[in-house]
């Protein structure tokens, strides 16, 4: 297949790519680069099957030729990213979701949502299955991100009803693997680049909210189940092992040996950040014979042996 990335530069848009590739599809990677990196794709762009394209695509996406998927991994994906890009993740929600859409059914190919756990907000059931509706503040500074994904849901469902067009919809939990930056302000990096400093890794809150962390690898292993597939309703694919950020903070020191300890600071709880994460997979075992393999303390050590290799 010709399949098209958009967000091809980024953690997880790199590494489909490099899957999509592998797996012997032609791919073409659009990425505007503001918070993804040529380094991601750097051993990608020798193959004659990969061409990567710099463009925003929240402006209308010129292709020409045939296409069989367009994948919409484009979007600020840390607190950090789209706090300080509030109005490009809305519009990348938005009209980049739209440009993407009208660019698959323009090519009559199927077209691939990621979305994100953060529509179901700060939890009120747990754990969390495809149909809670969420608990959503859309006008706090987290709802960027969260109102720029459940309309992106809206906006896919709506031209699968409407025209007929074959979507799919992934809502990915906690995910964590080389090509994270180490500055991108989520727990993995921050742990990781404070352990591998010698320094107490820094808790917001009283370290008992939970999170649900998924390696990168066994990530991408659902997406493509869920790509190949033909559901069209949304589906989790992360991780439901739940741990408190006190144990991954333990297990961050363990693995690096790092002897600081943790420094917990309660009053900085960064506003709207959800108490519980854990995913019901239930759908994606039945639908898609999926789970994750990896170990988190496997998947860690590879996570820190490469952020100890660009930290060299």
């Amino acid at each position: 297949m010709h399949i098209l990335v958009t967000g091809g530069a980024g953690f997880l848009g790199s590494h489909l790519c490099e899957r999509l590739l592998s797996e012997g599809h032609t791919v073409t990677a659009v990425d505007n680069l503001i918070t993804g990196s040529l380094r991601n794709i750097e051993a990608l762009r020798s193959s004659e099957r990969f061409t990567f394209i710099h463009h925003d695509v929240s402006n209308y996406i010129a292709f020409d030729g045939p296409l069989d998927a367009v994948l919409h991994f484009a979007s600020p994906a840390s607190p950090i990213d789209y706090l300080n890009y509030p109005i490009q993740t809305l519009k990348v929600g938005a009209l980049g979701t739209h440009n993407s859409l009208g660019l698959a059914k323009a090519r009559g190919a199927r077209f691939f949502l990621a979305s994100t756990s953060e529509i179901y907000g700060d939890p009120l059931v747990h754990p969390q299955e495809e149909s809670y509706w969420g608990n959503v503040d859309p006008i706090g500074p987290r709802g960027v991100y969260d109102e720029a994904k459940r309309f992106a849901e809206a906006l896919t469902m709506a031209y699968h009803r409407t025209h007929g067009l074959d979507t799919r919809i992934i809502r990915i939990f906690n995910t964590y693997g080389p090509r994270m930056r180490l500055d991108d302000g989520r727990v993995v990096p921050n742990f990781i680049g404070q352990a591998l400093r010698g320094e107490p890794l820094t808790i917001y809150g009283d370290g008992k909210q939970t999170r649900s962390f998924c390696y990168v690898d066994d990530e991408i292993e659902g997406i493509h189940r869920l790509l190949m597939s033909s559901e069209n309703l949304p589906v989790n694919i992360g991780n439901p092992h739940e741990m408190s950020i006190l144990e991954f903070a333990s297990i961050i020191n363990d693995l690096t040996g790092n002897t600081a300890g943790t420094v917990i600071q309660e009053g900085k709880r960064i506003e709207g950040d959800p108490q519980t994460r854990q995913p019901d997979i239930s759908r994606a075992r039945q639908l898609l014979g999926w789970e994750p393999k990896i170990d988190i303390r496997e998947g860690l050590t590879r996570t820190i042996e490469y952020f100890r290799s660009i930290s060299a």
